[in-house]
């Protein structure tokens, strides 16, 4: 007998997602990636760099389960809970991704042009990521907050800021994706 794992329905997930919320509205703690990673970077030190990081961690204690649970989470789902790797695309989609290079369109969720070590040890793809990974802290500092942090608790209390990062973020998204990402493959 094969035990076939599906992915969570919008209905189970949603639901965890508003109950993960109301816990941290309960507790007084705002929810963020960008918030709990620097937390780890404060705890790290980083306040002897930079005084944006000159702050008391143990406030945001909790930034430490957060990371912790995102990690396990992550390698559980990626082991037990992801059935196959086929993906079912759009032929238009497939045919546009092969234009651009990519091979095994939909047989992964990951692809190698992207995610194998060859490429990222790479000139280009330690370029690629240093110069995403300073486009996204200073991002996130700019805008105060990250994408989860915006999109899931901002928009949930209704805060106008977090609607225009939000929107901002899609613009981002789009010309990246239409313009940026195809120059790069």
């Amino acid at each position: 007998m094969e035990f076939i794992v599906q992915p969570w329905a919008w209905y189970v997930g949603g639901p965890l997602i508003a109950l993960s919320l109301l816990l941290y509205f309960y507790f007084g703690k705002n929810f963020g990636a960008s918030t709990n990673f620097e937390t780890l970077c404060t705890m790290a030190g980083a306040g002897k760099v930079s005084d944006y990081f000159k702050k008391d961690w143990k406030e945001r204690d909790f930034a430490i389960l957060f990371v912790v649970g995102l990690i396990i989470g992550g390698f559980i789902s990626a082991k037990f809970l992801i059935p196959e790797q086929t993906i079912d695309l759009n032929p238009k989609t497939v045919q546009e991704l092969k234009n651009l290079g990519f091979s095994e369109v939909g047989n992964q969720y990951f692809p190698d042009e992207i995610f194998s070590d060859e490429v990222v040890f790479s000139l280009k793809g330690f370029l690629i990521l240093l110069v995403s990974g300073l486009l996204i802290g200073f991002g996130t500092r700019y805008a105060g907050g990250c994408t989860s942090g915006h999109a899931i608790t901002g928009l949930s209390s209704l805060q106008m800021p977090s609607l225009l990062a939000v929107i901002g973020f899609f613009i981002g998204g789009i010309i990246a994706t239409w313009f940026i990402i195809p120059v790069l493959f």
